[in-house]
């Protein structure tokens, strides 16, 4: 498994992540970035879209690494425990979980179904959970609940919103850095 750089399947969330996201510049950036086509970035519904990720998963090159942001975290997390046979899991190095959204929070989209009760399991692979101080979506005490039942680390980087193309954070660096240190440790 080692000896080639890791596919890194990127995971955005609700409505998909636009021209200015980090998400979008990383795929710019190196083509072993894949977005996961999810059916319909309007109405997200879990099933579909763990499903979806199984299937991009099985059509991928081992090892894998996840980029997930908001939405693509619980998928993430759902399909870990509830959809992935062991042959998948073996094939994942690790995810990159950023602004993890709290389905029980007021500002969740309400066409997203599914992602309610977030599986609160250790993950079988290295995750990181970035997580902002003032994200409308999922605050650092939620964010900090996930991490430890997944046996994430987990990451606070201050005041950066949803941690998206509106919290001016560019190529995101520090974020790529942190990505790859979980494809390293494999």
């Amino acid at each position: 498994m080692h000896g080639h750089q890791p596919t890194t399947l990127v995971l955005p969330g609700y409505l998909g992540s636009g021209p200015g996201h980090w998400q979008t510049r990383w795929e710019a950036l190196d083509p072993a970035f894949v977005r996961v086509p999810m059916p319909d970035w309007d109405h997200p519904s879990r099933d579909a879209w763990c499903r979806t990720l199984d299937a991009a998963l099985a059509a991928a090159r081992a090892p894998v690494v996840f980029a997930a942001h908001s939405l693509g975290c619980l998928t993430t997390a759902f399909w870990a425990s509830q959809y992935a046979s062991a042959a998948q899991l073996a094939k994942v190095a690790g995810a990159l979980l950023v602004a993890v959204p709290d389905p029980a929070g007021a500002h969740f989209p309400q066409d997203a179904t599914g992602f309610a009760a977030v599986p609160l399991t250790r993950l079988p692979f290295a995750t990181i959970v970035v997580a902002s101080s003032d994200d409308p979506y999922g605050g650092a005490p939620f964010s900090q609940t996930c991490a430890s039942a997944w046996g994430s680390r987990w990451i606070g980087i201050g005041a950066r919103g949803h941690i998206n193309a509106d919290s001016g954070l560019g190529d995101w660096d520090e974020g790529r850095g942190w990505l790859a240190s979980l494809a390293a440790a494999r």
